[in-house]
This record gives C-alpha cells, structure tokens and sequence, in this order.
C-alpha cells in the first residue's frame, strides 16, 4: 500500500467518523490512538467498521476483511463511498435480520 494510499484511507476514516457524529454518535478512527485497536472507525457499539473511500470496491474482499478483523460479538459491516455518492453500508443478510428483529422487537415493546 502507497502512502497515498494509506493518506486516502486515513482521510476516508475521519471523513466517516465525522458523519457518524453527525448522527450524534461518539465516533472516532480507530488508528489514531495507538494503532492497536483493529479498527478504521470506532463508536459504534457491536458494529466493527470497515471503510473503504473508493472508487472501485471488492465488497466480498472487504466483508472477508471486517469477519476477520472483527472481535466477538461485533457485527462486520463495510461503510464505502465514492466520490460524489452517499456512503453505503454492506453486511451479511444474516447480520442485518439480526440488527433488523432486535430494532422491531424495541418497536413492538414501545407500542405497549
């Protein structure tokens, strides 16, 4: 990987981080401290970050990447943007059910 690269990569993390507050999260890029931490984008509680601010994406490379790098009890998920486009978000159908049916069963609770 270039240092242009690596440049692109850090500027994509804190782009992100940033929009993630944004949303009134409390997020960071997970390299900056002390580079241990395994993370592109850290705040976000059970969801391991990946980012990627690329023009052209291998999402499956990338998803292997997050299952990898994930740890126990995180869900992975790739936030990716191109130029000029929103940033998306990619994870197993498995992993978004599971997010999916504990944000239903909170709604179902809320309506009793």
């Amino acid at each position: 990987m270039s240092i242009n690269s690596k440049k692109k990569g850090a500027k994509g993390e804190r782009e992100l981080a940033n929009k993630l507050k944004e949303y009134g999260y409390e997020t960071r890029r997970g390299q900056q401290y002390n580079g241990l931490e395994g993370e592109d984008v850290v705040g976000l509680d059970y969801i391991h970050i990946e980012c990627k601010r690329v023009e052209k994406l291998n999402i499956e490379n990338a998803i292997l990447q997050a299952k990898q790098d994930r740890n126990e009890g995180q869900f992975p998920a790739v936030f990716h943007r191109k130029n000029r486009s929103n940033w998306l978000v990619t994870m197993e159908l498995q992993d978004w059910i599971n997010l999916y049916n504990e944000y239903y069963s909170s709604k179902k609770l809320e309506e009793k």
